[in-house]
């Protein structure tokens, strides 16, 4: 049997071996991971999916960050093993996780990757206004804020990305 269950700390080292074999070792070059650095992820928000033997096979967190003055998350990396792609574990992790956030607390959530894929559970590109601290093909910046439209206020959404370890 499989199940989507919260991260605890005894999962962290299958976490980074599951990490490791999706995305190699130079994962930890991408800008993204530039807002991980000396910030903590937000436990409470974070899921696993784990088979019938307890192994991980699908894993997501979440970063709490600031675009601009606004409070919001970084989600990432969402990662599912390889011979699980494509069969919706990565979206089940994300449907379940993002019920879990408080959207009045964080009033968006960033992620870099393929919109055709996140836009199944909400996401947008994100304004121009948003930058990252290092480079990202804008494409591929997308933002979700809880909203039942995709159109997101760019004013709201304005200013440099930079992690928050204050809003844990």
């Amino acid at each position: 049997m499989t199940e989507i269950i919260q991260t605890k700390p005894q999962h962290h080292a299958a976490i980074e071996q599951l990490l490791d074999q999706c995305f190699g070792p130079g994962r930890v070059a991408r800008t993204a991971e530039r807002l991980r650095e000396r910030n903590r992820q937000i436990d409470a928000y974070a899921r696993l999916y784990v088979d019938g033997a307890a192994q991980v096979r699908g894993s997501i967190s979440y970063w709490p960050i600031r675009i601009g003055d606004t409070p919001a998350l970084l989600l990432g990396p969402l990662a599912v093993h390889p011979d699980l792609q494509g069969q919706g574990v990565g979206i089940a992790l994300m449907r379940e996780s993002m019920a879990q956030i408080d959207m009045s607390r964080f009033k968006a959530i960033l992620l870099v990757g393929d919109l055709p894929y996140y836009q199944r559970v909400g996401f947008a590109v994100a304004p121009e206004a948003v930058r990252m601290p290092g480079p990202v093909d804008a494409a591929r910046l997308l933002v979700y804020t809880g909203e039942a439209s995709p159109e997101i206020n760019a004013e709201a959404l304005a200013g440099a990305v930079r992690p928050a370890p204050d809003l844990c």
